[in-house]
């Protein structure tokens, strides 16, 4: 549930009809930025707390819809990689000690008490979004005061249970790393073998043999070796690599199988 309610309680702002009440979408938008996975996180005006980007479901939108939008919103990019890994609902999960009628009565200037529909059973559909950190403008809006990137080994104070959320699209992402070539969305378009072997490695959160890592990963096809080597000094100059496009697709569609 998102404080975005407040502009559908609004009567100069009411579009209320406009939307599914009791159902939300959640987005755990991920990126990953020196050798740490990152997590975009909001905290609305008026509040101590955190949350996940997130809104209303459309009466005209599908699921995957909604949540491409919010992401669009977030990031100011389209056509990102994103994938449902959970719902989340129960008679409890809309109570928090520093979400109360009274407090959004005082930010909205609207009247709000516990018998409220907000407060009642609320269920939200939750995805988890692969973002290229260097390209993403955090952008909230209105009733957001910051929208910024967090370590997922710091997350600061989450309303309801959206931290239960980041942790259970953690776990779905390190599932779905051994079948999809999660790696394309989270780096340059081009990269060296230790790169993306770091990469591996902070998802997973262990260490992987990088000569065997290296070996398996081209094996699959995905993942091509350029006649170009990263400048990086004195020191011996890597080879860069790239995805290969029509075996990402492939892999998209189809899964892959990577023994790590």
């Amino acid at each position: 549930m998102q404080i975005d309610t407040i502009l559908m309680n609004n009567p100069v702002y009411d579009q209320s009809e406009l939307y599914l009440r009791h159902i939300s979408i959640d987005n755990v938008i991920l990126g990953y930025h020196n050798k740490e996975l990152k997590v975009l996180l909001q905290r609305p005006q008026g509040f101590n707390k955190w949350l996940l980007p997130g809104g209303y479901l459309k009466r005209t939108e599908t699921l995957i819809d909604a949540a491409e939008r919010i992401a669009k919103e977030r990031t100011n990019l389209d056509n990102l990689f994103l994938k449902q890994f959970g719902a989340f609902g129960s008679p409890d999960r809309t109570k928090d000690s520093d979400f109360t009628p009274q407090k959004l009565s005082d930010i909205s200037d609207i009247i709000i008490d516990d018998k409220h529909w907000m407060f009642d059973y609320f269920v939200s559909i939750c995805f988890y979004t692969l973002t290229d950190f260097e390209k993403v403008q955090p952008n909230g809006d209105a009733y957001m005061e910051e929208c910024v990137w967090w370590s997922v080994d710091n997350i600061p104070p989450m309303l309801y249970d959206h931290k239960d959320m980041i942790n259970s699209a953690l776990k779905t992402l390190r599932l779905h790393l051994y079948h999809y070539p999660i790696g394309y969305e989270l780096l340059p378009k081009k990269f060296t073998l230790p790169e993306i072997h770091s990469l591996y490695e902070t998802i997973l959160n262990k260490e992987l043999d990088i000569r065997n890592f290296g070996k398996k990963l081209i094996a699959t096809g995905i993942i091509k070796k350029l006649d170009e080597k990263k400048k990086i000094g004195a020191h011996r100059s890597p080879y860069l690599y790239m995805f290969d496009d029509n075996q990402y697709k492939d892999a998209l569609n189809k899964g892959i199988a990577i023994i790590l």
